[in-house]
C-alpha cells in the first residue's frame, strides 16, 4: 500500500495537515538535542522527512533509516542526494520486528508515523530497546484522537469523510487513507501506549498531546 501511494506521500502529509506536521516533527526532535545524539536510526523513515530533519536540527555523526517500502526509500534517497546529506544519512531495507543491528547500537531512535504500522507493537518496540545504547532515548511521533467534544467530531468526521474525498482528487488509492483513519481508532494512544513502551523496558516514559491531541510524542529511556 505505500509503495503505491509513495509518489504523492509527502505532498498528502503537508496537504491534509496544512503543514502542521512538519512543526511536530521539529518539536519531537528537541527532546534529543540535550543528549547530542551521534547515532540515531530512523524506524519507518519511509521518504526520510524526519532523517532529513535530525541531520539539520541535532547534526549527528550517522543516521540510518529502514522501512520496508522500497518504494519510499527511493523517494527519500533523492531528496538526500538532492539536499547533500549522503555523508550523513543512509537508507536501507529493514523490519521494525527484526532491526538488522547488533545491541546497544545507537545512541537514539525516531519513529514518526509509523508505530501504528507495526504487526507487532511490543516486540518491535522490544527490537528497538534492544538496539539502543544505555542511556539512549526513544522519540515516537503519532496520530492520536481528538479529546475535546466538539473539536472531536470535526475531526472524526474529516478524518473518515472529507480526508478521502480530497485524497482521491490527487491519488487513485483513497483506500490508504482510510487505512490512516482505522489505524489510528485501533492504536492504544495516550496512557495505554505509555504502558506499553513501560512493559517494553523503557524508563521515564511518558507522552505530550500536540494540536488540540491530534498527533502525541511519546518518549523512553534505555
Amino acid at each position: 500500500m505505500f509503495n503505491k501511494i509513495a509518489g504523492r506521500y509527502d505532498f498528502l502529509n503537508r496537504f491534509l495537515s496544512a503543514g502542521i506536521d512538519v512543526r511536530w516533527r521539529k518539536k519531537a526532535l528537541r527532546l534529543l538535542e540535550p543528549l547530542r545524539p551521534k547515532q540515531i536510526l530512523d524506524v519507518a523513515t519511509g521518504t526520510a522527512d524526519v532523517a532529513l530533519m535530525a541531520a539539520k536540527q541535532l547534526q549527528p555523526d550517522k543516521i540510518i533509516g529502514i522501512d520496508i517500502a522500497e518504494r519510499m526509500l527511493d523517494i527519500g534517497r533523492k531528496k538526500i542526494s538532492t539536499r547533500g546529506w549522503e555523508h550523513v544519512i543512509s537508507l536501507q531495507s529493514g523490519d521494525s520486528e527484526t532491526i538488522n543491528f547488533p545491541d546497544h547500537s545507537f545512541d537514539a531512535v525516531t519513529v514518526a508515523f509509523g508505530v501504528r504500522n507495526f504487526e507487532n507493537l511490543e516486540k518491535g518496540l522490544t527490537e528497538i530497546y534492544r538496539v539502543l545504547k544505555p542511556g539512549g532515548r526513544l522519540v515516537v511521533l503519532e496520530f492520536s484522537k481528538p479529546f475535546i467534544p466538539g473539536f472531536k467530531q470535526l475531526y472524526n468526521a474529516y478524518m473518515s469523510i472529507v480526508a478521502p474525498q480530497l485524497v482521491s482528487v490527487f491519488a487513485s488509492d483513497k483506500k490508504a487513507y482510510q487505512y490512516l483513519n482505522q489505524s489510528i481508532q485501533a492504536f492504544p494512544e495516550g496512557k495505554k501506549f505509555v504502558e506499553v513502551l513501560e512493559k517494553a523496558g523503557f524508563n521515564n516514559s511518558s507522552h505530550k498531546p500536540l494540536t488540540l491531541g491530534i498527533c502525541s510524542i511519546y518518549w523512553g529511556d534505555k
